[in-house]
C-alpha cells in the first residue's frame, strides 16, 4: 500500500506570509531574550533610591517581570511559527486519502 500517494493534476500554491514571518522567527527569539535581560541590567542603574532592602525588592519585582516578558515573547513567537508550519504544510502537495469504496455511498439508508 503506497501511503504516500500525490494526488495526479495537484498544483502547489504559491509560499505567502508565512514564510516571511518564519525568517523573522529567530530573531524575534532573540531580541525576546536580549531586550529583558538589557532592561534587567538598566533596572540596576536606576532604582536606587530607598534602603537597601527596597531597591533589592525593587529589582527583584523588576526581574520577575522581564522573565514573564520573555516567557510571553517566546510563547507568542513559537505559537506564530506553529502557525506558519501548518499553513506552509497545508499548501504543500495534495495526497490521496481514504482511497476505498463506500458500501453506502451512493444509497445512503434514511
Amino acid at each position: 500500500m503506497d501511503w504516500l500517494k500525490k494526488l495526479p493534476g495537484y498544483q502547489r500554491t504559491p509560499y505567502g506570509i508565512e514564510w516571511r514571518i518564519l525568517r523573522k522567527i529567530p530573531n524575534v527569539l532573540i531580541v525576546g531574550a536580549v531586550l529583558p535581560a538589557l532592561l534587567s541590567g538598566l533596572a540596576r542603574l536606576f532604582f536606587t533610591q530607598g534602603t537597601v532592602a527596597e531597591v533589592e525588592r525593587h529589582i527583584q519585582t523588576f526581574d520577575y517581570a522581564m522573565i514573564g516578558l520573555a516567557m510571553v515573547i517566546w510563547t507568542a513567537a513559537l505559537t506564530v511559527m506553529i502557525g506558519c508550519v501548518i499553513v506552509w504544510l497545508m499548501k504543500g502537495p495534495a495526497y490521496v486519502a481514504d482511497g476505498y469504496n463506500v458500501s453506502h455511498s451512493d444509497a445512503p439508508k434514511i
